[in-house]
């Protein structure tokens, strides 16, 4: 089974996934890298994403090989532009950023990625990308040259959503940007949610469980929590069991 079709039966089953997003600008020690990524693997991480809003240093493609060299699990690329692509990753979020009005983001970069993209073995994963207010300009935002959705215009969010699942995108990704100052609302999620049948992702400002949990009540198919790990990678753990309790009552419910 394929990324994408695992997460619309994990989605048609109501259970959770947790991704890790690693920046390889920000990977300046492997060892580091290294204790993230068996953490990840001890703690029912589901995915690995890779990439920035802005990639300074050419280690995508070390990053990439330390962590398929370390556990078995999936690596998604997370671009920021045409040019962060790794034929070595599995997937690839084929990110269309619907909250902006960039041509070059809704299709311009798409164009010269296809030839390169359909020359390998990647998963291709349509992606519904937007962005959400979280209070201070993020750097997504800056080098995207969007304006990100207001927090309380939930109407605008979910019909956003729903116009990218009518144009045949497959997932739909809510972001409020790496080092948010607030997480996405669980009442933006919930809205969106209702709007839509895709799988829903959402990231940025996650940095506690409380968090965490409050964006899978509201809907959210899966987490992504990136930044936070950054200053306190232990915190995974406690998020990953709150995960794991959800998927095994969800299991447990199913067989009664």
């Amino acid at each position: 089974m394929n990324l994408l079709s695992a997460l619309r039966e994990k989605h048609k089953l109501g259970k959770k996934s947790i991704a890790v997003l690693i920046d390889p600008d920000k990977v300046d020690d492997l060892s580091k890298l290294h204790y993230l990524i068996n953490l990840a693997s001890e703690n029912c991480v589901d995915y690995f994403f890779v990439g920035g809003s802005l990639i300074t240093t050419a280690n995508l493609s070390e990053v990439i090989k330390h962590i398929k060299k370390n556990v078995n699990l999936p690596v998604v690329l997370f671009p920021g532009n045409s040019m962060q692509i790794e034929p070595s990753a599995d997937a690839i979020l084929f990110l269309s950023l619907i909250s902006g009005r960039n041509p070059e983001l809704l299709i311009g970069q798409h164009v010269m990625a296809a030839p390169i993209l359909k020359n390998t073995r990647l998963e291709i994963i349509p992606t519904g990308y937007m962005l959400i207010n979280s209070g201070k300009i993020t750097s997504v935002a800056y080098i995207s040259n969007t304006i990100p959705i207001p927090e309380d215009k939930y109407s605008l969010a979910a019909c956003t959503a729903m116009a990218g699942e009518m144009l045949g995108l497959q997932c739909i990704y809510l972001d409020a940007g790496s080092g948010a100052e607030r997480e996405i609302s669980p009442k933006m999620i919930a809205s969106v949610r209702r709007a839509i049948s895709l799988p829903l992702i959402i990231g940025g400002g996650i940095n506690s469980p409380i968090k965490a949990m409050n964006a899978l009540e509201a809907g959210a198919d899966m987490i992504v929590i990136g930044n936070a790990l950054e200053k306190d990678p232990d915190m995974l753990i406690e998020i990953s069991d709150k995960v794991y309790e959800w998927n095994q009552r969800l299991a447990g419910t199913s067989r009664q």
